[in-house]
Order: C-alpha cells, then structure tokens, then sequence
C-alpha cells in the first residue's frame, strides 16, 4: 500500500511539473495568448487534481476492503478451526478414556454447543450469498414470531452462562409474515452480538411488544462498552467490526449486522441503535406491516 502510494503521488508531482513546464513553453511561444493559456492552464489543473482525489479515495476504499476481505477470511478460519478442535478433542477423550456416564454427556453436550456454533457460521455465510443475489426473493409465510424469539433465547441462555443472563420480556402469540429461516437469525444475531459483548453473565434484556400503532417492535439490550457515535452507522456495512482489528478480543466475521440490516429492509422494516443506561447499547427492530 505504501509503495503503491509513493508511485501514485510521484506520478501526480510529475504531471503538475509537465503542464506547468508545457504552459511556460506555450506562454513564451505565444505570450499574446497568455491570458487563455493560463486561464484554461488552471482549469485544466483543477480538473486533474479532483480527478487525483477521487482516484485515491477510490484506491484507499478498495484497499480498506480487501483488508476487511483478509480479516473475515482470518476470522472465519479461525471460528472454524476453534470448535472443530474442540468437538475432535471430546470425541476421543470419550473413545480413549473410560469416563462415567454424566462425564460423558457432559462432553457430548459442550461438542453439541460447537456445533451449533459452526451451524450459525454456515448459515450466515450461506445467508449473505443469497442476500447478494438480487433476483432472489425471500420466501415468507406465516409463523409465531414469539416462539421463535422463545426458541432462540432457551438456546442461547444454555450456551452463555450457568446463571440467568437473558431476560425475555415476549408478548405471547405474535403472528408475523416474514422469512422464518431469515428472521431467525435476525433474532439469533442481535442476541448472541449483545452477549458476546456483554460482561460475563451481565444481563440481556430481549423484548417484543405490539404497539398501539400497529408496528412491532423487537429490542436487545445489553451493558457491554457501547458503540462509539461516529462508528454507528458503520456497523452495518459487510465486515465492518467496531475498534482497532489489532487490539480486538471479541470474535466474529462481521456478517451479522449486515444480515440483520439487509433482511430487515426485504421485509420493510428497519433497526436503530441507541446507547443504554449506564452503559452498551440497544437494538430495536421495527415491523411496519408485520401481518402482510
């Protein structure tokens, strides 16, 4: 990047020479046009250095995503490799070791827990391949979006902590029309991002509510460390994940948000985030006609 830089700025230095070398060349040439000359001399310079600009923001942009590319690509790897090590280790300490029964079910359950991990992975890549397609259209039928929520939140509460972490506030049979598959990992995603940067066993708020309007409403709350203003209408772009890619401890491919953002405009509705108290952040979803 830096070389390439360096070539870029010393063919812009070089240009501006040659045109201010030819314009001296046509001044002396022709000095009776010299105010034309160097009128459109200008104007030409102008052109050229907004043209430079837009080249190098365009370059710096394409540069920052094949680094976001790269990144996603580590990461994915790497939430690959950790379960997959993980279920082979538990498999053959159960094959090689004899183990007493609740030992045994116990690393039977924590294999199942990585799997489900790798399942989630799948799904939003295979997702976000779908999503990129514009001819496709998101199959929608009827389902209970509460026990769907229900569903998704028993999962999880049983993968996060051994205390009550995830609070469910559900208004009870809610009927949506909507991409079940899609919606699901909506809900799934929004929960799992609000844990994964929660404090250990902090408390998740999960709500959803019928308003007297008649939109839906379905909100994730945690007190993790917030989003920074300036980074929250990023976060939804594909790969964007918040803070220094250095400096990170938090996994993840930076496929959910945009997921979430993406499924949720098909079905014509839309998420903001707001900063909660004393501290992480909110996320609310909003069905306009959730019914239709």
């Amino acid at each position: 990047m830096r070389r390439a830089l360096v070539l870029f700025y010393f063919l812009v230095f070089y240009a501006v020479m040659q045109l201010g070398w030819w314009g001296y060349l046509l001044v002396s040439y022709e000095p009776e046009r010299r105010g034309m000359i160097i009128g459109e001399g200008i104007f030409f310079l102008l052109i050229f250095i907004w043209g430079a600009m837009r080249l190098k923001k365009l370059f710096s942009r394409e540069h920052k995503q094949q680094q976001q590319q790269q990144n996603f690509l580590l990461s994915v790897t790497h939430e690959l490799k950790s379960p997959l090590a993980s279920v082979k280790l538990y498999i053959q300490t159960i094959l090689k070791r004899d183990l007493e029964r609740e030992q045994q079910k116990m690393f039977l359950a924590n294999s199942l827990k990585d799997i489900e991990r790798l399942d989630d992975l799948v799904e939003n890549v295979l997702l976000t391949t779908k999503l990129e397609n514009r001819s496709f259209n998101l199959p929608k039928e009827e389902f209970n979006f509460s026990d769907v929520v229900n569903s998704v939140v028993d999962r999880l509460q049983k993968n996060a902590c051994s205390s009550q972490v995830i609070k469910p506030d559900l208004e009870q049979d809610v009927t949506i029309h909507a991409d079940k598959f899609a919606i699901t990992n909506v809900v799934n995603n929004l929960i799992e991002n609000a844990i994964k940067y929660s404090p250990p066993c902090a408390n998740v708020v999960v709500q959803l509510k019928k308003l007297e309007d008649g939109r839906l409403t379905f909100s994730v709350s945690d007190h993790g460390p917030g989003i920074p203003d300036e980074e929250k209408k990023n976060i939804f772009n594909k790969f964007y994940r918040v803070g220094n890619e250095s400096t990170r401890k938090t996994k993840g491919t930076g496929l959910g948000l945009y997921i979430v953002k993406t499924v949720l405009q098909k079905h014509n509705a839309s998420i903001k985030v707001k900063d909660n108290a004393p501290s992480g952040s909110i996320f609310e979803v909003t069905f306009e006609n959730y019914a239709n």
